[in-house]
């Protein structure tokens, strides 16, 4: 167990994005509430993915972490649901080509209702209100009685989170993950592209490696694992009193686990060492992630290393690196270096989303090219530097929304108010997020420089 640590000591450190509850008496009831409600993950489920990552953290393996900027109460939806996790399985197989390796599947799911903002208040036509956190802590609706906290809020996030998982538990296990289908899902993705001739090289050598497993007799039929996947659940920790109430003992080990999801995160604007959000999170035994921005200075991410990894235990700790297309050159090498110096054994991911987001006709965007180029930066800078380029983290969703300028349709600015739905941040769609995998994929095989490139061609 960390030195001096209980799930409560966060409490005793300054706190940054936390909401001011009216009424805390009713606050200290739910989250009581909650301490006595079953776990929505399971310890042992923790620590193998964190095995699953120390074998990322060696070069063995790569992660695709993706999912909902936000999750709404609003949306939850089976098809949603489904579209998702068939997206994500999508590129999950072209990945795990293009590596020629097991591609871990963390989706940001199942937990990620809690967002921080830049601002306590927003203001519309003279109106000045709190800003929505998230549907674990308001309403988006922009009126006095939707953006006051309510913890009533937190029982629902848990009770989505648990029905999610059970689906999601079912996708997985239950056969609709089986690879001959996800294969054929996505022939029809490269087929309707309009950069079809580009994919379907890569998605036909896929067909000759199934077609060539099925000559010699293996089979979903004949190996079950073939329509089996292990997928795992994370989030951001920002939240911290519902956090603590669904920490839990693990009866096998005696250690504490955050039972909310199998992974958490810490945000870059509560990163600070001495502050409550690294604080709760140095006493779970979960794997974590931690965001670096370019705020971020290389002795600082080391003491932040040594606070949550004391063991420099591999698969412990995921550096999710979101610099913006044109910092990450600047930044990134640096806290590489920083890492190789002191001998910490991390995974190394890329979060092409947060640092490129811009303003256009009215709405927030990403343009597509500059996620590209943050995912090429990042590949060049770990090559440069002989060290392995971990994962990807992504905002995705598996509806067709127009969130994110570019891709292979060309979406425009004019584009965005026909499915903007996000409610938060700008999502790829499908079409996107499985294209970005194929050019992830292309890169691992060929090893050459070719995203930036295609977003331009």
């Amino acid at each position: 167990m960390a030195q001096n640590w209980n799930p409560t000591s966060w409490r005793n450190k300054p706190i940054l994005q936390v909401p001011d509850y009216p009424e805390q008496t009713k606050l200290e009831e739910t989250e009581a509430r909650l301490s006595k409600f079953p776990p929505l993950v399971f310890a042992g489920e923790a620590r193998a993915l964190k095995n699953n990552l120390a074998k990322v953290a060696n070069g063995e393996a790569f992660l695709l972490q993706g999912g909902d900027c936000a999750e709404a109460f609003a949306e939850h939806e089976g098809d949603n649901i489904r579209d998702f996790f068939r997206a994500f399985l999508q590129m999950s197989a072209v990945l795990t080509y293009g590596a020629q390796s097991p591609v871990i599947k963390v989706g940001r799911i199942a937990g990620q209702f809690a967002k921080p903002r830049s601002s306590n208040t927003e203001t519309k036509d003279g109106v000045e209100l709190p800003s929505y956190r998230g549907d674990i802590i308001n309403g988006i609706e922009f009126n006095e009685e939707a953006r006051v906290p309510d913890p009533e809020r937190q029982v629902m996030a848990y009770r989505q989170s648990a029905a999610t998982l059970n689906l999601l538990r079912a996708f997985a296990q239950g056969g609709y993950a089986n690879l001959v289908n996800v294969h054929s899902w996505m022939l029809g993705f490269a087929n309707g592209s309009p950069q079809s001739e580009r994919y379907m090289k890569l998605a036909n050598r896929i067909s000759e490696s199934i077609n060539f497993m099925k000559a010699i007799g293996i089979t979903p039929e004949t190996h079950p694992a073939l329509s089996e996947t292990e997928f795992f659940t994370s989030h951001e920790a920002l939240l911290l009193g519902y956090e603590q109430a669904l920490t839990r003992i693990d009866s096998t080990t005696g250690d504490y686990y955050a039972t909310s999801g199998h992974m958490i995160w810490i945000g870059d604007r509560t990163r600070q060492p001495d502050h409550a959000h690294v604080e709760f999170c140095r006493g779970i035994k979960n794997p974590l992630g931690l965001k670096c921005g370019p705020s971020l200075d290389p002795e600082e991410l080391i003491e932040l290393i040594d606070i949550l990894n004391p063991e420099n235990e591999a698969g412990r700790l995921t550096l999710i690196a979101r610099f913006g297309h044109d910092k990450v050159a600047d930044h990134l090498p640096k806290l590489i270096r920083a890492v190789e110096r002191e001998g910490k054994k991390v995974v190394w991911s890329c979060d092409p989303m947060h640092g490129n987001t811009i303003s256009m006709s009215g709405y927030k965007t990403r343009p597509f090219d500059r996620i590209l180029t943050e995912v090429e930066t990042f590949f060049d800078v770990h090559h440069a530097e002989g060290t392995h380029a971990g994962g990807i983290h992504v905002e995705m969703t598996g509806k067709n929304v127009t969130e994110c300028t570019g891709g292979a349709r060309a979406l425009s600015g004019d584009d965005l108010s026909e499915r903007y739905h996000t409610h938060c941040d700008p999502r790829l769609n499908a079409e996107q997020a499985l294209e970005l995998a194929f050019l992830v994929a292309e890169r691992m095989k060929e090893g050459s420089k070719i995203i930036t490139d295609a977003a331009t061609a």
